[in-house]
């Protein structure tokens, strides 16, 4: 039979991003899904240029499922869609200040992710 219990450094893994999602969630910011999420990380920390063919190879799904996470994230104005000038057929995923702005303050939950941290996150997000 398997067993429930988790290793120590799992559970405290675990419990400082179960920590930072709830904190996220309370902050009003727009939700996104993990493939959003896994997209929009992708575009900003992975040196491009980025097409929506390169994107659906490196995650493994196929280009209308990228295609829809862009108009999500494009709708935010997190990402913006770019045409190639050399070849219109080339589609490319650029980045906004509206995404950086954002992930910078999505990284400050990851970086605050303590308990003692919470409050004054919640607090610096409700003043703003």
């Amino acid at each position: 039979m398997r067993t429930l219990a988790v290793a120590s450094h799992t559970n405290h893994a675990l419990t400082e991003w179960m920590e930072t999602l709830i904190d996220y969630v309370r902050s009003g910011e727009p939700d996104l899904t993990n493939r959003q999420m896994a997209l929009l990380l992708l575009v900003y920390l992975q040196p491009g240029p980025h097409t929506v063919r390169g994107l659906a190879t490196m995650l493994n799904v196929s280009k209308p499922v990228i295609t829809r996470a862009l108009n999500r994230l494009g709708t935010l104005g997190y990402l913006r869609r770019q045409r190639d000038d050399n070849d219109k057929r080339n589609i490319f995923v650029a980045r906004t200040s509206e995404g950086a702005e954002f992930l910078d303050d999505f990284g400050q939950f990851i970086g605050d992710s303590t308990p003692q941290h919470a409050p004054q996150r919640t607090l610096r997000r409700a003043s703003t």
